[in-house]
């Protein structure tokens, strides 16, 4: 059973047991039903509480039962509602910690709620592209009023118990507990004072109104249109709430779990709970179990002030945790913390951030030159230049000063994370930690696990990204591990492009209509084209026979490196981050062009799209294949966190899927007739070949 049961004197307490949220799982769905039924049928028992143990009253929907039979199978959720509605005892909510989704829903099915303060409550449903499906929307608005349901519902967000219990009106909780501490002592006593108040409450009948009727719900949803662009469901938060004022309950019901199912399906509303499973399961490695000891980080080293650096620290110094920062020479440290400092007055400016936090923030921070004044901590991130030399002296000075089990971190994009582990005598302890800039922002850490690195080192990595609030995927070795690697593919099939006939703009435009943040050209200003161009030289070297577009070596001879200089393959004017088309780059392209003997052709938007993301996903196959990643969900949040896909289509894999595997060879096996294209790279890669002639799917 998902359900503890006992009597206190006269009141049944019915307490939901399903670490760690509570979820609304099958078992602990037939728990509450036959715990009512119980309660029901003993005559000693005048009142029901229910409630949750441990750290949730209930989070909602249990994640483990997405998508399958189980999620559906009576008693579902609403049919459990209707059981606690209609007893003919009176059903009391004991809330605190969480009570999200399926957890408000279900509380407002009883007939009173009682709850402790700092309790989080929400509608989230709307983040997975849904509608609250068990009578959120119709009984949200009755006890709230319209607007502040609205708000609740088309947002997302969780809000504090105290807040909503200040709300004029407000008739979502009869009581507020003194403490979480005396909820339970409080909910009996109240449970008692109505065991015998008659008619029993029921939030379906309270009335439902809004003053202004359909020019607000009208306003309203023009509002919501424009925010929400490509995401159908929170316009239909508007229709279900609309709904709660025009209709019988009943009949407001009926139109809001018809949206829930019509939304269920749309690939918008699976691509965002593909994002919300995969999160969670980027997290688990397959061979480093959960019960992994981790090792104790009080206190981080990180080598290099410069921008990385600088990010890198700030994401620790956010969380609590004392840095010591290490530059080789003063004016380097000087110019590291001012940049820190900067960011954090920017914040302080905008609001975001409290004068005295920044204070006790910047108080963590130390900095040093000496080596041997950060041999005692417990996590060391290198982000220096990446260079092989330049990370082999780091990592050899790290190996004879830091204290032993002292993880060594390196912040390499590229570079082969064995071979910096065996610059040291403790390969075990080394493992890559690749930030994404800026670093304090980006969400993603791609954790790239060595031939050596031990499970330990992996699982103590993966919990620190859990508190400095990073996206951490492992990855293996490989060049440019998942994300760059990827991204390298995509770059060529840019250059090949502007090749047969496209402008940098055009190309940009496509695919950022698709979704996209920023299209390749202006993401190469933006990264700093030198970077890729140092990149190429070192291909050019070790894959003599790779095919290249030479358009973003001949922009880099132009001294046009991107943002930084004001120049790349836009212009920009100081302060602004405008890409503005420049004349002269397009004419080196139509010279190159006709150097080339190439005739520009017109090319559409459709063959743009298709060509970028389809070489994500063939090179994405490789990966999976080799091993690199473990999952194609791990992929999916690669892209989705640190590179600007659109979170709508779930991320290249989960965008493969929904086209069709069969589709997306079909196509590939066009692009690879093109003589102006690379014939070999659009083989598609054996994986791939394998699912979509077997009619499957990646996830």
């Amino acid at each position: 059973m998902s359900a503890d049961y006992k009597v206190h004197g006269d009141v049944a307490v019915i307490s939901l047991n399903n670490p760690p949220v509570n979820g609304l799982g099958l078992s602990t769905r037939q728990a509450i039903a036959d715990g009512v039924a119980k309660a029901l049928a003993d005559a000693a028992v005048k009142a029901i509480v229910v409630t949750g143990e441990g750290t949730a009253f209930s989070g909602g929907a249990d994640i483990r039962e997405f998508g399958s039979p189980k999620a559906v199978q009576e008693p579902n959720l609403l049919s459990v509602i209707s059981v606690i509605e209609n007893s003919t005892k009176p059903v009391v909510a004991a809330i605190h910690s969480v009570a999200m989704g399926g957890g408000l829903e279900l509380a407002l099915g009883c007939h009173y709620r009682i709850a402790a303060p700092g309790a989080s409550i929400a509608l989230p449903e709307v983040k997975i592209g849904l509608i609250p499906g068990a009578g959120g929307t119709q009984r949200l608005p009755r006890v709230l009023g319209v607007e502040a349901a609205l708000n609740m519902i088309v947002s997302g967000e969780a809000i504090k118990s105290e807040m909503l219990a200040m709300l004029p009106g407000q008739k979502l909780f009869d009581q507020m507990a003194a403490s979480p501490a005396s909820l339970m002592d409080e909910a009996l006593a109240f449970a008692r004072s109505m065991a015998d108040v008659r008619p029993l409450p029921r939030v379906r009948d309270l009335p439902c109104k809004h003053p202004q009727g359909d020019a607000y719900f009208q306003f309203t949803r023009n509002m919501v249109k424009g925010m929400a662009k490509n995401y159908p469901a929170p316009p239909k938060c508007v229709d279900a709430v609309q709904a709660a004022t025009k209709k019988k309950f009943d009949d407001g019901m009926a139109f809001e779990r018809e949206i829930f199912i019509n939304l269920m399906w749309t690939p918008e509303c699976r691509a965002l709970r593909h994002l919300f499973t995969s999160q969670r399961a980027a997290s688990k490695i397959p061979d480093v179990p959960s019960s992994t000891p981790t090792r104790e980080i009080k206190q981080v080293a990180v080598i290099g002030a410069g921008t990385m650096g600088g990010g890198i620290t700030m994401n620790f110094l956010n969380a609590g945790i004392p840095v010591k920062m290490l530059e080789t020479k003063q004016e380097a440290l000087d110019r590291g913390i001012a940049t820190i400092k900067k960011n954090y007055e920017a914040q302080v400016k905008k609001g975001k951030l409290k004068e005295d936090k920044y204070t006790q923030r910047m108080a963590l921070l130390t900095t040093t030159l000496s080596y041997d004044e950060i041999k005692d901590a417990d996590m060391v991130i290198e982000a220096v230049f990446e260079e092989m030399g330049v990370k082999e002296a780091v990592f050899k000075q790290l190996d004879a000063v830091m204290k032993p089990g002292a993880i060594l971190a390196s912040n390499t994009s590229t570079l082969d994370v064995n071979q910096i582990a065996n610059f040291t005598k403790r390969p075990q302890d080394v493992v890559g930690m690749h930030f994404f800039s800026p670093a304090n922002v980006m969400k993603l850490l791609e954790v790239v696990r060595g031939a050596a690195t031990a499970k330990d080192v992996l699982a103590t990595v993966m919990a620190v990204a859990k508190k400095i609030k990073k996206t951490a995927v492992v990855s293996g070795v490989c060049d440019g591990f998942i994300g760059n690697r990827m991204i390298e593919q995509y770059g060529r099939q840019g250059g090949f492009l502007l090749e047969e006939g496209c402008t940098p703009s055009q190309v940009d435009k496509a695919i950022e209509k698709f979704g996209f943040a920023m299209g390749p050209f202006r993401m190469g200003d933006l990264a700093g084209n030198d970077i890729g161009w140092a990149i190429r030289k070192r291909r050019y070297q070790e894959k003599p026979n790779m095919k290249y577009s030479k358009t973003a070596d001949l922009l880099c001879e132009m001294g046009r490196y991107g943002q930084k200089t004001g120049a790349g393959w836009y212009d920009y004017q100081a302060g602004k981050r405008d890409a503005i088309p420049n004349k002269e780059v397009e004419a080196m392209i139509v010279k190159h062009r006709a150097d080339m003997g190439i005739t520009a052709r017109k090319i559409s938007d459709e063959e743009i799209v298709q060509r970028l993301v389809f070489s994500l996903v063939n090179e994405a196959a490789h990966i999976l294949e080799e091993g690199i990643a473990s999952k194609a969900s791990d992929i999916d949040m690669v892209y989705i966190t640190g590179y600007g896909f659109p979170i709508y289509r779930g991320g290249p894999m989960l965008y493969a899927d929904q086209i069709g595997l069969f589709n997306v060879v079909q196509a590939m096996n066009r692009f690879a007739t093109n003589p102006l294209d690379d014939a070999e790279f659009w083989k598609p890669a054996p994986l791939l070949a394998k699912l979509a002639a077997e009619g499957k799917t990646f996830n």
